[in-house]
């Protein structure tokens, strides 16, 4: 049977190797370079997420809300537990200090240039977060948890989804702002206010999630 697997296996590479796909490869460039003069962005993924599948996006932000406020509910009748083991030793402090620096770079930049190059909303967000647990990992939980109430971290993640949904909702309508100098910052209209407001929801989102399960869970 591995015999069997081994063949399949190499014909379908000779396949890919040796079959002509030019005719599919330029009706892709086709499409492509459609949806990049519709959106007015060079990366034709934010295009379609925030322009020709908005609607499935509005979804997909809901349900990930859905999901926090689903974790805040099962684990409220929960004990807290009562002690919170963190790396202390300095080389792990200073390892994930860094990373969570590195992290938030990219996070920014991800959110801000998602519309021009690969990255995006939710690439960004999940940097954002990534550097918010390590962070976590390495300081008193509490701390997060006080500058979480501190600057009321939840009003502002409810507040950036709210936004968002408007925003959608005037674009399936019709509105759009202009599309500016393709390639520049300011380009593609809309589709870069959507993704920093996608990067602000999925990183605060992260930052909720990870303080609840640090609280009844533990860290390590």
């Amino acid at each position: 049977m591995k015999i069997l697997y081994l063949l399949a296996g190499f014909a379908l590479f000779l396949k890919m190797l040796f079959t002509s796909t030019a005719v599919a490869e330029i009706g892709e460039l086709s499409i492509m370079e459609t949806i990049i003069q519709d959106s007015g962005v060079t990366n034709s993924v934010s295009g379609v997420i925030f322009r020709n599948r908005l609607y499935d996006t509005v979804f997909e932000v809901v349900v990930f809300t859905i999901a926090i406020l689903g974790a805040t509910f099962l684990l409220s009748n929960e004990t807290p537990t009562q002690v919170v083991y963190q790396f202390t030793d300095q080389p792990s402090v200073v390892l994930a200090r860094l990373g969570a620096t590195i992290a938030t770079l990219v996070a920014i930049e991800l959110a801000l240039r998602g519309h021009l190059s690969p990255g995006g909303g939710f690439a960004a967000g999940v940097a954002g977060g990534t550097a918010i647990a390590l962070v976590a990992i390495t300081s008193p939980w509490e701390m997060l948890e006080e500058i979480y109430q501190k600057w009321r971290v939840a009003i502002i993640e409810k507040v950036s989804v709210l936004i968002f949904i408007i925003l959608a909702v005037i674009t399936l309508m019709g509105g759009e702002l202009p599309y500016g100098q393709m390639g520049s910052l300011s380009s593609g209209g809309i589709i870069p206010i959507l993704n920093i407001l996608v990067a602000v929801k999925v990183c605060l989102g992260s930052w909720a999630v990870i303080l609840l399960f640090i609280r009844y869970r533990g860290l390590l």
